[in-house]
């Protein structure tokens, strides 16, 4: 009641005065500081986390790839799947951040011309490997999360570059462009052939380029596809549309450089030619799942988390092992027994002679339809038969199904032929079987154990070489004992690439002498009775 002279509370609060609200005032500003705090830091954690993710570290790039190929075709991202592990973006969606001496013309029969460019630099292999040890330059790598490039420039063949992390292709463009997760220091750009043999012309370059920033100066390309798998870029064309070419060129390191994928990797081609793809659809099937993009007309912004620019040629037609990717050690002998899982093949060892001693060895002779072919083929047959071997004579040619051709040579323990493309076809043959190469007069043997000798030996095969004589060169009738050709091989070889192809290559038959070549068919039937 108000008779007893005290005031409200509320009232005495308002006689303190000024320095009551100022204390109010205090304690209010102090906890909303407080909040504030809390909410910066909570807000810039989950910032610094999501942009965290965007790279791949380049040491787990490989395991990081494998979660996402697991991850592909999840529900709830709002992403349309397409074929190669890609995601197509949606519109509204914004950008993540995220030559050589060889120029064969021989088809798998040796039924077209063979023709050997001059290198510019001539060069010839070491008795075991034919590179130095790879040089790296990765440089690049900063920072993990903002991956790195690596390209090798080392050896007399090829040039690549690994690309890891935010990685973005542009096919009609050429350009391969590595997106920062946050900064490099510099701007770096390398550019290569993406074709095996990096003095080989007219073939398109590629541009490979570390962005220093994203920022609006160095802009990175918007991705339009994302793909969960790493890709390979490469180049058709050049010498390739040659059988054994095809191989070295081509099939040869596309196998090096996907096998580790086990086929969850994308092909990108440059100059690519349909027919080729169809020829060996069947390999490229095994190597990659997906269908292979036409890198020149591609007009989308592909974005990888990793992508491997060339194709690397350790030796011609040849493996070594200790250059393959990732510590994969691979084999010709690997690569020999893919093809046999690939065309089915039925037969991975040669005759046993041991356990089938009434049944004989079967040879196939090679025929050639022109150049370097052998004149006197019915006496070679009736000088094996008379040895003890089952002898056919194959001559197949350029549209011949590759899947006929390999179970055809799959059923053969010899196979023997002049130097030229079609003793490519060893590579179907039972592991442990034998190869006979004939060897043009000319002092042909450096090239002859290079395209053949060595890769045969590296598939586990026997292998054979005979070298003719001048007397049994077509070569000595044309031209007589006392011409520079005959009598001076070196000569002409010091005289350039072009004469040696011209006269040893592309003007010369052979007539075998039979009793001097009956030593090696002695050679390859107790090779097969020791199987």
């Amino acid at each position: 009641m108000g008779s007893d002279g005290k005031l409200p509370t509320s009232a005495a609060a308002a006689v303190k005065g000024p320095k009551g609200w100022a204390q109010r005032f205090l304690n209010v500003g102090f906890v909303a500081g407080f909040l504030l705090v809390l909410l910066t830091y909570a807000v810039f954690s989950q910032q610094s986390q999501r942009f965290g993710a965007v790279v791949a570290s380049p040491d787990d790039v490989a395991a990081i790839s494998k979660q996402a190929i697991k991850a592909r075709g999840e529900p709830g991202l709002g992403l349309a799947q397409e074929d190669g592990g890609e995601e197509k973006a949606e519109t509204t969606r914004p950008a993540e951040p995220s030559a050589d001496h060889h120029q064969h013309q021989d088809t798998s029969g040796d039924s077209n011309q063979d023709n050997h460019q001059q290198p510019e630099q001539e060069w010839r292999p070491k008795a075991v490997v034919t590179e130095e040890p790879p040089k790296r330059d990765d440089t690049a790598a900063k920072p993990f999360d903002n991956g790195k490039v690596v390209c090798t420039t080392a050896g007399p063949y090829s040039e690549t570059c690994d690309v890891f992390g935010d990685v973005r292709t542009n096919g009609m463009a050429h350009t391969v462009t590595l997106v920062p997760a946050t900064s490099f220091t510099e701007r770096r750009e390398w550019t290569i052939k993406p074709y095996i043999r990096r003095t080989m012309s007219g073939i398109p370059e590629v541009t490979i380029t570390q962005l220093d920033s994203t920022s609006a100066s160095s802009p990175a390309p918007a991705c339009t596809v994302t793909h969960h798998v790493p890709a390979i870029v490469f180049a058709l064309g050049g010498l390739t549309g040659n059988y054994w070419h095809d191989f070295s060129d081509a099939l040869v390191p596309l196998f090096v450089a996907s096998r580790r994928y086990g086929g969850e990797v994308q092909l990108l081609v440059s100059n690519i030619q349909p027919w080729w793809l169809g020829k060996y659809e069947a390999i490229v099937r095994r190597l990659s799942k997906y269908d292979a993009v036409d890198l020149d007309r591609d007009e989308k912004i592909r974005c990888f988390p990793r992508v491997t620019v060339g194709l690397r040629m350790h030796k011609e037609f040849d493996i070594v092992p200790e250059f393959s990717p990732d510590g994969q050690r691979l084999t010709m002998t690997d690569f020999t027994a893919f093809l046999r899982e690939t065309y089915s093949l039925p037969r991975a060892a040669p005759i046993n002679l041991k356990q089938t001693p009434k049944k004989k060895p079967r040879l196939m002779l090679l025929h050639r339809g022109h150049y370097r072919k052998i004149v006197n083929v019915p006496e070679i047959v009736k000088a094996a038969e008379k040895a003890g071997f089952e002898v056919a004579i194959s001559d197949p040619r350029f549209g011949v199904q590759v899947e006929e051709l390999a179970r055809s040579v799959n059923s053969f323990d010899v196979l023997m032929g002049v130097h030229g493309a079609g003793l490519t076809n060893a590579v179907f043959l039972p592991k442990g079987a034998v190869v006979i190469q004939v060897v043009p007069y000319g002092k042909m043997e450096p090239l002859a154990k290079l395209d053949f000798g060595d890769p045969i030996v590296d598939m586990e095969l026997r292998y054979l070489e005979y070298s003719i004589t001048a007397q049994e060169s077509t070569l000595l009738e044309m031209l007589g004992p006392d011409h520079p050709v005959i009598k001076d091989p070196e000569s002409v070889h010091r005289s350039g690439w072009d004469k040696v192809a011209e006269y040893y290559l592309g003007k010369q038959d052979v007539k075998l002498d039979l009793e001097r070549f009956a030593p090696t068919l002695e050679l390859a039937l107790d090779h097969l009775r020791q199987q």
